[in-house]
C-alpha cells in the first residue's frame, strides 16, 4: 500500500508518535520457566506493554539499573502478585504501563520463593547496547540481595486489569469466583445474547444491592465479539457478589453469578451464595437506569448514559437511513463522536428562508453520501478487506469521523424537521474501487466539497437567516481537522492553507451528480441545476525543485470562444488562467493546498456567479506544500 511509510511519518509528526503507540505483549513464567518474554524490548513514547501471568505467582516489579531485585525508590511500578495454576494459560489477570518516554525501564519479578530474579526472571524496555545492558543487568541481579516488594502489596503505577467474560461459555461468568487486590480493575466483556451485570448482596442473589451497588444494563448482542465492556474498580477486600439479571431463562437461579474476594471458608462462600441464587424467587430484578457503579463503553467509545438499561446496539449501517428527531441523541455515537447534536434551537419565532432550505436539504444530501462513505470504509477497515491496512489509530479516527458527520447532518435534519421541510432520502452511491488509497481520497474529496458549501451558506444565511450561521459554522472547524488528518496520511501539512475554499451550492452538486451519485429516488432529486461536465485532467507539470504544480492540461471540446481556468481558492478567491488550444494553462503562483478548478468562457467573475460561464467542472487539484 502506497501510502503506509511516508503518510503514518507525516501523520507522527502532528500526533507525537500516537500513529504508531503500539502494545507489546509479554509473558510472565509462561511453560514453568522463570522469565520474561521477550526478555527486553524496544519502545516509543507512548507505547503500552501488557503482562500476561502464569503458573506460579509472579510480580512485575520496577528496580534500577543499580539496585536489580529492589524497589525502584520514586515512581516505580508494581503489578502485584497474580497466583495461577497453569504453566499454559494465562491468568485472567494483566497489568498494563505506559512508556513516557525512551529512558531505560529495568523489571524484575520479587517474588522471593525460588529467589525468582536472582535467578535471571528480570526483564528490560529500552535498554542501551553498550555499558548498561541487559545482560549487565541480569548479571548484576544474580548477586542482589533478596527481593523487595511494596509493603502494602497493592498495584501501582500501572493498570491491574481482571477480564471476566460474561456469558461466552453458557450461562457463566469466567472467571466466576476470584480474589484480587484493591486498586484492580474488574472488565466485564459481554457475549450473546443478552446478558448483564449487577451487584448484589450474599443474602438476596438476585436483587439490586440496596443503597447503590453496580449495574451494567443489558447488554443485547448477536454479535461474538461486541467489543462492549463495563469496568468497576475493586475499592477493598470486602466481598463483592453480583448476578445477571436476564428473566429469559432465570439467568441467576441458573448459575450466573459471581463473587470477588469470598471467603474460602465457612457459610459465605460462593458456592453457598451460588446455592442460594438458585433457589431465589424470580423474577430477577435490575436497576432503572444504567451504567451504575462503573464506565460502559462500546469499541472504546465510553457510554454515559442508556436512557434506561437496555444498550441498543445498532449496526453502522442503519445509522445512514436513521433521522432521529430533533433532540434525540445516540448515547453510543456521542461517545464515538465526542459530543452530540445541538442541544437547543431556541426556535421562537424564528423563520426559514426558501434559499436556506434548499441549502439544507443539499447539506444534507451531501452528509448522506459522507456517511455512506465513512460507515462503509469503517466497516472495510474493521473486518473487511482493508483490515490491517491501518494501525486501530487511523480506523478510531475514521469511525470519530463517522459519528460526527452523523451528528453534523442532524443541524440539517433537525430545522428542516421543525419547519416541515422535505428531506432528501439516502441515495446510491458510486465507490470509489477497492484500493484504500482512492477511499481515502473520495472522502477527503466529499469533506472539502462540504466545507466549500458550509462556508457559502453561512456567508449567505448571515443576511437573510442570521441564527443559522452559527449553527452551520459550529461544523466547518471539525470537518477541517478532518481533512487535515486525512492530508497527514498523504503526507501533506495538516494545515496547508490558512483559510478554506468557499464553493457555491451550484459547482457542489455538479461535483457530487458527475462523481459520487449513482441513483436517487424520485422525490429527492433536488434539480439545484443542470450538472456541468466532468472536468477531465489529463496532464500535470510539477516544478522539480520545489514540488509544486505549475502547469495542468485538461479535455475539453474544441470552441471558438475565450476559454479559462478558474482557480478558487480560500475564501472566495477566484484566478483565472487562460487555456491554451492544446488545453493547457498555468497554475497561478499564489495558490497553496488544494483548490477547486473550473473551466470557463469568461474571467474576472465572482465565486457567486462562476456558474453561469462554466463549461466543466469543478475538479480538486494539489497545487504545494506552503
Amino acid at each position: 500500500m502506497k501510502l503506509a511509510s511516508a503518510s503514518l511519518a507525516a501523520f507522527a509528526l502532528l500526533a507525537g508518535d500516537l500513529v504508531d503507540a503500539a502494545n507489546w505483549d509479554v509473558t510472565v513464567g509462561k511453560g514453568g520457566k522463570l522469565k520474561f518474554d521477550p526478555e527486553t524490548i524496544t519502545a516509543r513514547t507512548g507505547d503500552t506493554v501488557t503482562y500476561h501471568f502464569f503458573s506460579k505467582n509472579h510480580t512485575v516489579t520496577q528496580s534500577s539499573f543499580d539496585k536489580p531485585c529492589q524497589l525502584l525508590e520514586k515512581g516505580g511500578f508494581f503489578s502485584g502478585f497474580t497466583p495461577t495454576t497453569s504453566d499454559s494459560v494465562e491468568a485472567p489477570t494483566t497489568f498494563t504501563i505506559t512508556v513516557n518516554d525512551t529512558k531505560p525501564v529495568w523489571v524484575y519479578c520479587s517474588q522471593t520463593t525460588g529467589n525468582h530474579c536472582q535467578s535471571g526472571m528480570v526483564h528490560a524496555i529500552n535498554a542501551p547496547i553498550t555499558g548498561n545492558t541487559f545482560d549487565a543487568y541480569k548479571e548484576k541481579a544474580k548477586g542482589a540481595p533478596t527481593s523487595a516488594s511494596p509493603a502494602n502489596g497493592l498495584p501501582v503505577g500501572g493498570t491491574r486489569v481482571l477480564h471476566v467474560e460474561v456469558g461466552l461459555n453458557g450461562l457463566a461468568f469466567t472467571p466466576n469466583n476470584v480474589t484480587e487486590l484493591p486498586g484492580t480493575v474488574v472488565e466485564f466483556s459481554f457475549n450473546p445474547k443478552n446478558h448483564s451485570v449487577v451487584q448484589s448482596s450474599f443474602g438476596n442473589p438476585c436483587q439490586p444491592l440496596d443503597g447503590g451497588g453496580f449495574s451494567s444494563g443489558f447488554i443485547p448482542t448477536l454479535s461474538p465479539n461486541p467489543g462492549v465492556q463495563f469496568q468497576i474498580v475493586i475499592n477493598d477486600t470486602k466481598p463483592i457478589w453480583y448476578y445477571c439479571a436476564q428473566t429469559t431463562g432465570n439467568h441467576c437461579q441458573s448459575g450466573m453469578v459471581g463473587s470477588i474476594n469470598a471467603a474460602l471458608t465457612g457459610d459465605k462462600t460462593f458456592d453457598a451464595f451460588k446455592i442460594i441464587a438458585s433457589k431465589a424467587t424470580p423474577p430477577s430484578t435490575i436497576p432503572p437506569q444504567a451504567p451504575i457503579g462503573g464506565s460502559l463503553s462500546v469499541n472504546g467509545s465510553v457510554i454515559t448514559s442508556l436512557n434506561g438499561n437496555v444498550l441498543e446496539l445498532t449496526a453502522w449501517k442503519d445509522y445512514i437511513s436513521q433521522i432521529p428527531k430533533p433532540g434525540d441523541n445516540d448515547q453510543w455515537m456521542m461517545g464515538a463522536a465526542g459530543g452530540g447534536a445541538i442541544a437547543n434551537y431556541n426556535w421562537g419565532n424564528k423563520t426559514l428562508s426558501d434559499d436556506a432550505t434548499r441549502r439544507l436539504q443539499l447539506l444534507q444530501y451531501m452528509d448522506n453520501a459522507l456517511l455512506v462513505y465513512l460507515t462503509t470504509g469503517v466497516g472495510k477497515l474493521t473486518d473487511g478487506e482493508w483490515e490491517n491496512v491501518y494501525p486501530q489509530t487511523i480506523v478510531s479516527i475514521f469511525e470519530s469521523m463517522g459519528a460526527q458527520a452523523y451528528f453534523h447532518r442532524s443541524t440539517a435534519s433537525d430545522i428542516l424537521q421543525n419547519f416541515n421541510k422535505t428531506m432528501p432520502a439516502v441515495c446510491q452511491y458510486n465507490w470509489s474501487g477497492s484500493f484504500v488509497d482512492d477511499y481515502v481520497q473520495a472522502v477527503l474529496t466529499l469533506i472539502m466539497l462540504e466545507i466549500g458549501l458550509l462556508l457559502d451558506t453561512v456567508t449567505t444565511a448571515s443576511s437573510t437567516d442570521p441564527w443559522l450561521a452559527p449553527c452551520l459554522a459550529s461544523a466547518i472547524g471539525a470537518k477541517s481537522r478532518m481533512a487535515g488528518v486525512i492530508g497527514l496520511m498523504q503526507n501533506h501539512t495538516a494545515a496547508p492553507a490558512p483559510r478554506e475554499v468557499a464553493l457555491s451550492p451550484n459547482l457542489v452538486y455538479s461535483y457530487l451528480q458527475k462523481n459520487y451519485i449513482h441513483s436517487c429516488p424520485s422525490e429527492t432529486a433536488l434539480q439545484w441545476n443542470t450538472p456541468l461536465p466532468q472536468l477531465v485532467i489529463t496532464g500535470r507539470v510539477n516544478d522539480p525543485a520545489t514540488g509544486r504544480l505549475t502547469t495542468i492540461q485538461v479535455s475539453l471540446d474544441e470552441s471558438d470562444k475565450e476559454r479559462y481556468l478558474a482557480f478558487l481558492g480560500p475564501w472566495g478567491q477566484v484566478l483565472y488562467s487562460p487555456l491554451s488550444k492544446d488545453g493547457t494553462a498555468e497554475v497561478p503562483v499564489d495558490l497553496y493546498a488544494y483548490v477547486w478548478v473550473v473551466a470557463t468562457h469568461e474571467k474576472d467573475m465572482t465565486l457567486r456567479d462562476l456558474y453561469s460561464s462554466s463549461l466543466a467542472g469543478p475538479e480538486m487539484i494539489w497545487v504545494s506544500k506552503p
